[in-house]
């Protein structure tokens, strides 16, 4: 019977899955901590690029609701309502966004003169922008699958990284809880690196994990799970990032085809008597009224608030503007209210500033992390080779390991065939190639 591997032998096993792990997702966790930083400001940043707008109206007769949507229906030719947004003050001017041929744009109107003070599309809007880049780097799916990824392999980065990071006959806590700060070279930047991950490794996880539910694969894979499992009760209230590039108000209605609104409605007379029954509830902001998605009489008017828990869904008859079915977010399934909690954290707006704070130092923590672990890669790597750790041994696969690959590769599929893709390309491939195999640092195989 084979001796077990040595505590070292572990060690440098667990080093080496740690290493090409980092190396894989540094890049990318820079980048996320950097876009995810930016989002984070949401509703202070799109109050400042609004703020020219906040002002425009001056006491005396305004327009109704229906003369608004209509002006703004009119400022883009061909397009149909999807959305009124309630103005916060009377002095704002009124955001109503309309739809034609897939592309959403937001139309900004003097609530007195119908002015249109601003147009843009939602595609454009700023923080739609940030959104993309943090999400799909731009291109779709294709960056959803990229960063969906990178953040399964972070999982495993965090995990391994507290393995190497327990205290193995420590004198002190110095280098364990706190970076000894008087070190000089490796040792400085080893404890600056270790200390601020473990620090921040349970914050790192909760925002992976809260953030997948957005990814396209995962997204998916988590919707069918429910499905086939009964723990779906009625559509989502968030999107994947196959679709996310779509309004998210669309929210209930995406499921049911309301993503294509686009036939015309003759008649805006609705919204006022709506406006009259829904305005003086004070749902939490912004408040959008969307029209019917079939051919009926019943509208939606809901809670879009950036803090989930808040949410609230009415229908609403378009005849009488009476209010004849609410959804509050107590109503939900428990399955989406768990996940409307991790996603209003994961964007700061559960608690307010405080949440978007501690949210901004997580996300520094990582960049701290990732940038700290490139620098030491980058200034031990022998000239002219990868500068992984090299393996003391053959791998040998328990059944612990085993088993928690197994586990991993369940819960997060995109983890599982990147795992399997790369243990193929190791042993077909590279380690049969002398000169791949000698910068990788793994041992060549005989042809």
């Amino acid at each position: 019977m084979s001796a077990a591997p040595s505590p070292g032998r572990w060690y440098n096993r667990v080093w080496r899955w740690h290493f090409y792990a980092g190396l894989f997702c540094i890049p990318l966790v820079l980048w996320l901590a950097t876009t995810g930083s930016v989002y984070l400001w949401k509703p202070q940043i799109e109050a400042l690029i609004d703020r020219p707008y906040a002002h425009i109206a001056v006491p005396g007769a305004r327009a109704s609701a229906a003369d608004i949507a209509s002006a703004a229906v009119k400022a883009v030719p061909g397009s149909v309502l999807h959305r009124y947004q309630l103005p916060d003050t009377t002095e704002q001017a009124v955001q109503v966004i309309v739809g034609k041929a897939g592309t959403e744009t937001r139309v900004y109107v003097n609530p007195q003169d119908l002015r249109i003070v601003k147009t843009v599309e939602e595609e454009d809007r700023l923080m739609r922008l940030v959104f993309r880049l943090h999400g799909e780097l731009l291109i779709g799916n294709p960056g959803s699958w990229i960063v969906e990824t990178a953040a399964c392999w972070a999982i495993v980065m965090i995990l391994t990284g507290v393995y190497l990071w327990w205290p193995r006959g420590a004198t002190g806590l110095g280098g364990v809880l706190w970076p000894r700060l008087h070190l000089r070279g490796r040792g400085f930047w080893r404890d600056i690196h270790a200390v601020v991950a473990i620090w921040t490794s349970i914050f790192a996880l909760f925002l992976i994990l809260t953030g997948l539910p957005w990814a396209n694969v995962w997204g998916d894979y988590f919707k069918q799970v429910r499905a086939v499992t009964g723990l779906a009760e009625g559509p989502q209230d968030w999107t994947t990032s196959s679709n996310a590039g779509r309004t998210k108000m669309m929210g209930e209605h995406a499921e049911h085809g309301g993503m294509t609104m686009d036939h015309p409605l003759a008649d805006y007379r609705p919204l006022d008597r709506i406006i009259a029954n829904v305005a003086p509830l004070g749902l939490a902001g912004p408040v959008l009224i969307a029209p019917p998605v079939a051919r009926d009489d019943l509208w939606t008017a809901k809670s879009d608030s950036g803090d989930r828990p808040l949410r609230v869904n009415l229908t609403v008859d378009g005849i009488s503007g009476t209010i004849v079915g609410r959804k509050d977010f107590a109503d939900r399934h428990w399955v989406d209210r768990a996940v409307g909690y991790g996603i209003a954290a994961h964007e700061g707006q559960l608690f307010g500033l405080a949440n978007q704070m501690l949210s901004l130092l997580a996300a520094l923590g990582l960049f701290v992390t990732a940038a700290s672990g490139a620098l030491m890669w980058w200034r031990r790597r022998p000239e002219g080779l990868l500068g992984a750790p090299l393996p003391l041994g053959t791998p040998r696969f328990g059944g612990v390991l085993v088993g928690a690959l197994l586990l991993l590769a369940i819960l997060f599929p995109m983890f599982g065939l990147t795992l399997i893709a790369m243990l193929a390309a190791e042993w077909a491939v590279l380690r049969r190639f002398r000169p791949a195999a000698r910068w990788l640092g793994l041992p060549p195989t005989s042809r």
